[in-house]
C-alpha cells in the first residue's frame, strides 16, 4: 500500500464526495448531498488542474458555499407536498369525529373517548355517555358540540 502522502490528492476530495453521499443516503437531511457536490467538484478540478492545497481549499469554500445557496433555493422553490397534510396533526385528523363523552361536561369542560384513549374536551355541558362531534381544539384539548 502507497504511502498517505502518495496517493493524489484528488481521490481524496472524490471520496470524501462519495462519504458525504453515502451520509446523506443513510441520514436523509438534504444538506450534506450539496457539500458532497462541492466536495466532487473540487477533487474534478484538482484532478484537471492540479490544484495546490491553498487552492483546493479555495475551491472546496466556494463550491460549499455556492452549492448550499443553490439548494437552498432549489428546495424553497420546490417544496415538498405531503399526501397526507394533517400528519402531524392529532387535533385536526379529529376534526369531525363522533366521540362519547366518558367524563360528563361541567361549566364547559369533560372527558371524551376518542379510539382507546380519553381527550380533555370543552364544549357545551353534556351528560355522560352522550355523543359530541369534534369541531376544533386547542392545546391538548379538544373543542366539542352535540351530536
Amino acid at each position: 500500500m502507497p504511502p498517505i502522502d502518495a496517493i493524489a490528492p484528488h481521490w481524496w476530495w472524490l471520496s470524501l464526495a462519495f462519504a458525504l453521499a453515502l451520509t446523506e443516503m443513510v441520514v436523509p437531511g438534504v444538506f450534506l448531498i450539496w457539500l458532497g457536490g462541492a466536495a466532487l467538484a473540487t477533487g474534478l478540478a484538482t484532478l484537471a488542474f492540479d490544484l495546490p492545497n491553498t487552492a483546493q481549499i479555495a475551491v472546496m469554500t466556494v463550491a460549499a458555499i455556492g452549492s448550499v445557496y443553490a439548494g437552498r433555493r432549489f428546495i424553497s422553490q420546490h417544496p415538498t407536498v405531503s399526501e397526507d397534510p394533517k400528519l402531524n396533526d392529532r387535533v385536526g385528523r379529529l376534526i369531525g369525529h363522533v366521540v362519547t363523552v366518558t367524563q360528563a361536561f361541567e361549566n364547559g369542560e369533560g372527558r371524551v373517548r376518542v379510539g382507546d384513549s380519553d381527550w380533555l374536551a370543552t364544549g357545551p355541558d353534556l351528560p355522560l355517555g352522550a355523543k359530541a362531534r369534534v369541531t376544533g381544539g386547542h392545546g391538548a384539548a379538544l373543542e366539542v358540540e352535540a351530536a
